[in-house]
């Protein structure tokens, strides 16, 4: 049964906040009171609700929703991990009373992960919009000035070369398919492990690839076909595997056991594709030298990660997906956005605009940006919905009339100003972990990067009434 709040606080609960009140970090006592908001709450309860029927009235008691919203919020304030969280969280007063655990027992850190899998994008996005609505009732933010930029949010992946792909694809078969055996016996196809032949393939492609001569390549070239060959054989040996579980001649009499025999043909048939996928783009590169082959992958366990480019001098190349931060005054997030695909940049600034006005009531009077969302079309749109200066340099102009435009003080500042986009993204990626995306598939990536912009919100919503407050 779970609830959306403790219904009694223990004599422990009340001597734990009175002796904790002058140990708390600035921001904490604002978050305290914004996090009991009724329709926060009220979110996260319905998503715990949902993952099983009778949740609402039977069972034995669960954590109350408004512990599992402010653990979670905790996490990825501090950007730890849920055994991390789990072991800080114990021992300590200041923790126990902000996420109201008091003097309860401590959940694990397992319990924890399957409430974050619960939490599903669409409520990350209700609570982050939530936090904007309070934010502008306190008068944090009015909605005058609007910032945009663009970042990369890696996916949890090594640096992927066709090879190691290759090998990951031979290695996550072979395991499933060893796996098969344990549970139904030398029935059927037989297995036939190859791993250590392709490892042996893998070392030759590595050394061989340090050489640039025409010897080397050759060498390499031969490596390939001969890896090639054996993940052909062993992705064969795994639809054969698929198929007599299909057909019953790989099962097994117990139950349990059948269910997880059913578990493994999912995963074959989930990874073949993506495998030869990999096969496909592999001998497109090495021996036609194609490199952008048509549904190009660069991780069998993150299929959805895009090759991303932004020009980085200490990172030229990224692996993961976009996100879109915008932000009004006192650097708060006004939306977020991860892209499927990724877009133009120029192709963001209007809709951004729109977000904006329906978040906060109103056009923004400045909107800042860096050129890449620059356009003769975008600048006069914006204008056109009513937006007074729109502070976005043109790069490649060459009339002296828009390079004036561009040294007015007005521009100068706005441009400054923009530039603290730069540090919210630079913040975001060291304190809250939007460097890289440590949960998985694209509802995780939704999650991880939704709780790291609500956790920055938190603390510079915090922050700004602190500073009201104290005036």
């Amino acid at each position: 049964m779970i609830e959306a709040r403790r219904a009694q606080r223990s004599f422990g609960d009340g001597f734990i906040t009175a002796e904790i009140k002058d140990l708390q970090e600035p921001w904490m006592a604002h978050v305290d009171a914004m996090l009991a908001d009724e329709a926060m709450v009220s979110a996260v309860h319905q998503a715990l609700v949902q993952r099983h029927p009778q949740s609402r009235r039977r069972g034995r008691p669960g954590f109350p929703a408004e512990v599992v919203l402010r653990l979670l919020v905790l996490k990825h304030i501090r950007n730890w991990s849920y055994a991390v969280l789990e072991r800080e969280v114990r021992p300590n007063l200041v923790y126990r009373d902000f996420t109201r655990v008091g003097a309860a027992k401590m959940p694990d850190a397992k319990t924890m992960g399957r409430w974050g899998v619960a939490m599903g994008p669409v409520v990350i996005h209700q609570i982050h919009d939530r936090i904007v609505q309070i934010a502008r009732a306190n008068d944090v933010v009015q909605g005058r000035r609007m910032r945009i930029d663009t970042t990369v949010v890696e996916n949890n992946i090594h640096y992927p070369t066709d090879s190691s792909l290759l090998g990951d694809g031979v290695r996550v078969l072979t395991r499933t398919m060893r796996k098969i055996t344990q549970l139904t016996g030398q029935v059927g196809a037989k297995l036939r492990d190859r791993s250590r032949g392709v490892g042996l393939r893998l070392l030759e492609i590595a050394r061989a690839a340090r050489g640039k001569a025409p010897p080397s390549q050759a060498k390499m070239k031969l490596a390939y076909g001969r890896l090639l060959n054996a993940t052909g054989r062993v992705v064969g040996q795994a639809k054969r595997f698929s198929k007599e579980i299909t057909t019953g001649v790989k099962h097994s009499m117990v139950p349990a056991r059948q269910v997880v025999l059913e578990g493994h043909r999912q995963l074959l048939d989930e990874m073949l594709p993506r495998v030869q996928q990999v096969i496909c783009q592999t001998k497109a590169r090495i021996f036609h030298g194609d490199s952008r082959s048509e549904g190009k992958i660069v991780s069998l366990f993150e299929p959805s990660a895009e090759v991303i480019r932004k020009g980085k001098a200490s990172k030229p190349t990224e692996f993961g997906k976009l996100l879109k931060l915008q932000e009004a005054e006192n650097q708060i997030v006004v939306d977020y956005e991860v892209f499927a695909q990724r877009p133009s940049d120029m192709d963001l600034l209007i809709p951004a605009i729109d977000v904006h006005q329906a978040k906060l009531g109103r056009v923004p009077r400045l909107v800042a940006a860096d050129a890449g969302f620059y356009s003769a079309k975008n600048e006069a749109a914006a204008k056109a919905k009513g937006v007074k200066r729109v502070c976005i340099p043109n790069r490649s102009s060459k009339s002296a009339a828009r390079k004036r435009e561009q040294k007015k003080r007005w521009f100068r500042d706005g441009q400054r100003w923009r530039t603290g986009c730069e540090g919210r993204i630079s913040v975001s990626k060291r304190r809250h972990g939007l460097n890289r995306c440590r949960y998985r598939g694209d509802d995780g990536m939704q999650r991880w990067v939704g709780l790291g912009v609500i956790a920055d919100n938190l603390i510079n919503v915090g922050l700004a009434i602190g500073k009201q407050s104290a005036k």
